[in-house]
């Protein structure tokens, strides 16, 4: 009996999976690969500022590349809303247009451009944080089924 509880409790879990991802959570074993990816796009956005403020159009081409292949990664889903969608689409045009101002050589567009893709980043993670708050507090307020004697 106590075999079967455990199976059953294994595939309840594993079958809820794909109901996870369907509803734009993600299981918690991403938390980390997701930490990841925004430390390496700090790190990332920190040298393309460097990039600008040193005249340096190679490295400010290279880095915005790697925040457009970071913002790629699977990971990078961290919540499944067209808004967060519209973030992440205009993330990598501030990106290629960091990568449009140092091939044209204009420190004056890659500001603008940096700037936009910060701004970006801010909204974005404000949305994140929104969202997550959202689900929270509607998990909080589930309905709690009541125990119904004599039915």
């Amino acid at each position: 009996m106590k075999k079967m509880t455990a199976f059953m409790s294994v595939f309840l879990v594993l079958a809820c999976l794909p109901l996870l991802r369907v509803a734009g959570l993600e299981p918690p074993k991403k938390n980390a690969d997701v930490k990841e990816l925004m430390k390496q796009k700090l790190q990332n956005s920190q040298k393309v500022l460097e990039a600008i403020a040193t005249n340096d159009f190679d490295g400010l081409e290279k880095h915005a590349g790697e925040l457009i292949l970071i913002s790629k990664e699977a990971e990078w889903k961290v919540v499944k809303t067209p808004r967060y969608e519209n973030y992440s689409n205009d993330f990598r045009r501030n990106a290629e247009s960091l990568i449009q101002s140092a091939k044209e050589k204009n420190i004056d567009a890659a500001a603008l451009a940096y700037v936009d893709l910060t701004l970006n980043c801010v909204k974005c993670h404000k949305h994140v944080r929104e969202v997550r708050m959202t689900r929270i507090e509607h998990k909080d307020l589930a309905p709690v089924p009541e125990n119904r004697q004599g039915d």
